[in-house]
């Protein structure tokens, strides 16, 4: 028995001298328990190891870029790892202007075929038109090759200055013309307004981008010129950006002093951001608009608004994020954007929903409010009575999880109703619509956007017919029954790439039920 453990120990130990000394590393591996490190270091002490010593050749960027993905899918839901790929397109978005030619484009019979040209776009400039078909770019023929969305994009776009050639074909006229068009910025708006009805403005915020400031300010502007004495403000489906542009556009509406936002470090200090004097709009009604899309930044106005007895906020409860993001640079055009602080509304509020049951379950609440009836009667909100705050003129607010509104606009669709709403004023109607201006534009020849929105349809029944086709064909069941709302996404759609959004909005507001209760509640007392 003696033996056979003898045996067994000197196996055993053999095993252990033959794993530590063979290899190049004994000496990191021998002191690895000799003293402590900090858990930075021991990471990366892993990857130098790995890179240096493992059997098979290993893509060591793609391992990390795993490691950082999976590290933040453990934090809070807000906290993700953007990779290069995705990076530029964000910063287009936030900085509010890309460099190319200035056009949007459907892929129609393997041909790009421009659907709008862009207002201050260089297109516009030389006189490229709705319908065009780009042929070619610099002696690269683009037709008949099945390219993708993305790399014609990647074509168009370059540097600033840059001069690209462009052979195009007129479908009106049947003309093939060449363009020499140089690249320059083309705008990326996010604020859009109109008159909404005699002394009521209407602004549409759909992200708060780095040039919304200067845009919102642009557009109140305007609007008060043209005797603008109230305000709606459209905050619905804005799912957030800067904080800096949030104060900014809170900062408008209220006096110097009044507390826009109060943030919390992870160190637990405590900042209050205040307004400044002269504000564009210190007084006069407004009114926010929100929905369960309306997030981050959204909320911080909405809040900021709502908390200083500034604003009625119109709607349904908002998405629910009290979280502020940093956006950090790791090199190689990767970057992580990290929770960094909490925010809190003037009274002292968080809206921050709750996260412990993971990410999943955290963003899959939203669709689970038409499961407990939120979204059609107000009865069915989550109050919390423990987190009751009241504002300086007595109104009580609610914490918790979300902006909840002093006005609700309940909703009457079901899931299934709602799925069809949502292909009914979805880009496939804008495809269609492209599909038949492009039949014989000369037909819709309006005037003005006055006469488009003005005047009816003059071919309902036959626009109705081919649109279930054309849905038929893109294997995607509608119900066509609600021939009101139908015929009002085509003429908006109409007027999108006829006009302009704005027209495109006024139409569609001829059918908004926010739209529909915001006016009811202007012909009422003003807010106290």
């Amino acid at each position: 028995m003696k033996n056979n453990n003898l045996h067994l120990l000197v196996i055993v130990f053999l095993s252990l001298f033959l794993g530590f000394t063979i290899g190049s590393n004994q000496q990191l591996i021998f002191n690895a328990t000799s003293f402590e490190i900090s858990s930075s270091q021991k990471l990366k002490r892993f990857i130098q190891f790995i890179e240096t010593n493992y059997v098979d050749e290993i893509d060591i960027d793609s391992l990390v870029n795993t490691i950082i993905d999976n590290s933040i899918s453990q934090l809070d839901p807000h906290s993700v790892y953007i990779p290069k790929e995705e990076m530029q397109k964000i910063s287009e978005e936030m900085q509010g202007a890309f460099v190319g030619i200035g056009v949007s484009f459907f892929m129609e019979q393997d041909t790009v075929s421009v659907v709008r040209v862009l207002e201050k776009g260089p297109s516009k400039a030389v006189g490229i038109l709705p319908g065009d078909r780009i042929l070619i770019v610099d002696q690269d023929t683009l037709f008949g090759k099945n390219r993708s969305s993305a790399s014609i994009i990647k074509i168009l776009k370059g540097k600033p200055k840059t001069v690209v050639q462009l052979k195009i074909y007129r479908k009106q006229t049947k003309e093939y013309l060449n363009f020499d068009v140089e690249r320059g910025e083309v705008p990326i708006p996010s604020v859009y307004g109109y008159l909404l009805t005699d002394g009521v403005g209407y602004i549409q915020l759909n992200r708060f981008a780095e040039t919304s400031g200067i845009e919102f300010r642009k557009t109140l502007s305007k609007l008060k010129l043209k005797g603008a004495k109230k305000l709606v403000l459209d905050l619905r489906d804005n799912p957030g950006g800067y904080l800096h542009v949030a104060k900014e556009i809170s900062d408008s509406f209220l006096s110097k002093g009044k507390t826009i936002i109060i943030t919390q470090s992870n160190q637990g200090k405590r900042e209050s951001s205040l307004a400044t004097e002269g504000g564009l709009f210190e007084e006069g009604q407004v009114y926010v608009l929100i929905n369960d899309q309306s997030a981050s930044a959204s909320e911080v106005v909405a809040g900021a608004l709502q908390d200083n007895d500034r604003a009625r906020i119109v709607g349904r409860r908002s998405f629910g994020k009290g979280l502020v993001q940093q956006q950090i640079p790791l090199g190689s055009g990767d970057a992580i954007r990290l929770t960094t602080a909490r925010y809190y509304t003037p009274t002292g509020r968080s809206i921050q929903r709750p996260f412990n049951d993971g990410k999943e379950a955290y963003y899959d609440e939203i669709d689970k409010r038409h499961e407990t009836g939120e979204i059609q009667t107000r009865d069915s909100l989550p109050i919390n009575d423990s987190l009751k705050f009241t504002t300086p003129k007595g109104r009580v607010v609610y914490g918790g999880g979300g902006i909840i509104p002093d006005e609700y606009v309940p909703g009457t669709l079901n899931l299934d109703q709602e799925w069809d709403n949502y292909i009914i004023r979805s880009n496939l109607v804008n495809h269609f619509v492209f599909l038949e201006l492009d039949k014989n534009r000369l037909y819709y020849n309006f005037k003005s956007k006055k006469d488009l929105i003005q005047k009816p349809i003059s071919n309902k029944k036959l626009l109705l017919e081919n649109l279930e086709i054309y849905f038929e064909q893109q294997g995607v069941p509608v119900n066509m029954k609600n021939e009101s709302l139908i015929l009002n996404s085509i003429k908006s759609y109409m007027a999108l790439q006829l006009f302009n959004q704005e027209a495109f909005l006024e139409i569609v507001h001829s059918q908004d039920e926010f739209i529909a209760k915001t006016k009811e509640l202007l012909k009422q007392k003003p807010l106290d």
